[in-house]
């Protein structure tokens, strides 16, 4: 019988000592890994990022999962893509099959969840959710745009019922720490993937040279290198850049 997402949302929390109010919030995957560890009791916690909030910070625990499925041959595959973009339909069909496989797997034995994130505080992960332009919210806290009242505002003064301008900069200043926040996971998302293709580049590089010192060619490897190396118009490679930590950061 399946699970309804009520019943696995008790279980969860239950076995983990969390809080989750939703499905979709498994997307992070920091409450799958740790599924797996009530299980056999060996992952790797310490990678784990139960406070993940970025998309990038999702994929590197999915990475750490997909470790294990290979280690302990699970043959299931794991669709990252669409877990971690926290869709109900998809989290609620992959924690029903976590379920099944804990039902089947799981020894019985005490387990302790919160010593095993070594204590670390949860906070639920929130759904990923677009964050609203800064045009229009700018707009909205200041009341820009909406129908205006007869009269002018008073000299020195603020219309009655308007709203006072420490509420407005509060607002503002909102708007800018939450966008501050977004940017910096962009960035850090941005040099993960550019690290990843590096060590791709890297990796053909050192092939296309055994095989050139043996005479040889390899025509994948060589389209390979022709993506990585192409630019879009317009777009100019820096002069000098700067050096490249080619040691592995995943």
């Amino acid at each position: 019988m399946t699970a309804s997402r009520t019943d696995l949302l008790a279980w969860l929390n239950d076995l983990l000592q969390i809080n989750y109010t939703k499905v979709e919030q498994c997307g992070a995957g920091g409450a799958y890994c740790q599924i797996l560890d009530s299980i056999y009791g060996d992952l790797p916690m310490n990678r784990v990022k139960m406070n993940a909030k970025h998309e990038y910070e999702y994929v590197a625990n999915y990475k750490v999962m997909q470790n294990v499925f290979k280690a302990k041959k699970i043959d299931k595959p794991i669709p990252v893509e669409k877990l971690v973009k926290c869709k109900m339909q998809d989290n609620l069909e992959f924690l029903q099959w976590m379920k099944r496989f804990w039902d089947a797997n799981f020894s019985g034995q005490p387990y302790d969840a919160v010593g095993r994130r070594k204590g670390a505080p949860m906070e639920a992960p929130a759904t990923v959710a677009p964050l609203p332009s800064s045009r229009s919210a700018a707009t909205s806290a200041l009341g820009v745009g909406g129908a205006r009242s007869g009269g002018r505002t008073p000299v020195g003064g603020y219309r009655s019922g308007s709203a006072q301008p420490n509420e407005a900069v509060a607002a503002l200043q909102g708007q800018v720490k939450e966008l501050s926040s977004h940017l910096e996971g962009l960035e850090k998302e941005r040099d993960f993937y550019f690290e990843k293709l590096r060590d791709i580049e890297i990796m053909v590089q050192q092939q296309l040279e055994v095989l050139e010192a043996d005479g040889k060619d390899d025509a994948t490897l060589r389209d390979i290198q022709k993506i990585l190396y192409s630019t879009e118009e317009g777009f100019e490679v820096p002069e000098g850049g700067a050096p490249v930590d080619e040691e592995e950061t995943f």
